[in-house]
């Protein structure tokens, strides 16, 4: 079975055995919720996943949901699975980061390759806020460095501007690499992009 977290999220019982059944069949584990509060409560936000949220449900409806992971700031993939949509819902929640909008029935071979590439997405998404926070836990004088080197400054020009020793800017610079993770200035200008 494929051990990646996937989450269905219906207030409908035989739609979550029905998916839950049908995904089995492409090797997909589903953890399911009856309600939006449910799912927001327990799980991890901060996790690598898919979920699938039927848009119309009591109490917090999809949107509602979805609404909450991104301000969470969450990684999670959101593909939405409804019976009720139509084109403006489905423009809003694509506007807003959904990942995929469906109508109820879905092909089972389209929702899989759905979650496939959720999943990837959200490996992606982790990766650039695990990267933005590596970035935040710098010191102030190595965000400076930080910001000078992707400015394209010398250690020369650096240690000139911040009224340091070219070594001071050496061992800082060293340090930055090492928190970052990164081994070369390429990597380092990759980062920058999330700064």
């Amino acid at each position: 079975m494929n051990n990646q977290a996937v989450y269905l999220v219906d207030d409908d019982e035989a739609i979550l055995d029905s998916i839950s059944f049908l995904m089995e069949g492409f090797d997909y584990q589903l953890t399911c919720f009856s309600s939006g509060e449910q799912f927001l409560e327990q799980i991890d936000l901060a996790q690598v996943g898919c979920v699938i949220l039927d848009a119309r449900m009591p109490g917090f409806s999809g949107p509602e949901v979805h609404k909450r992971l991104t301000q969470a700031q969450s990684p999670l993939a959101v593909i939405f699975l409804t019976a009720h949509g139509d084109v403006p819902m489905a423009v809003e929640a694509l506007k807003s980061g959904a990942f995929e909008f469906f109508q109820k029935p879905v092909d089972g071979q389209a929702l899989a390759s759905a979650i496939a590439k959720g999943l990837t997405y959200s490996q992606q998404q982790y990766d650039q806020l695990a990267q933005k926070a590596l970035i935040e836990g710098l010191s102030k004088r190595e965000k400076q460095i930080f910001s000078l080197i992707v400015a394209g400054k010398t250690n020369k020009e650096m240690a000139n501007e911040l009224c340091v020793a070219v070594r001071t800017i050496e061992v800082h610079r060293a340090k930055l690499m090492l928190k970052l993770n990164v081994s070369n200035l390429a990597e380092l200008m990759q980062l920058s992009k999330l700064a």
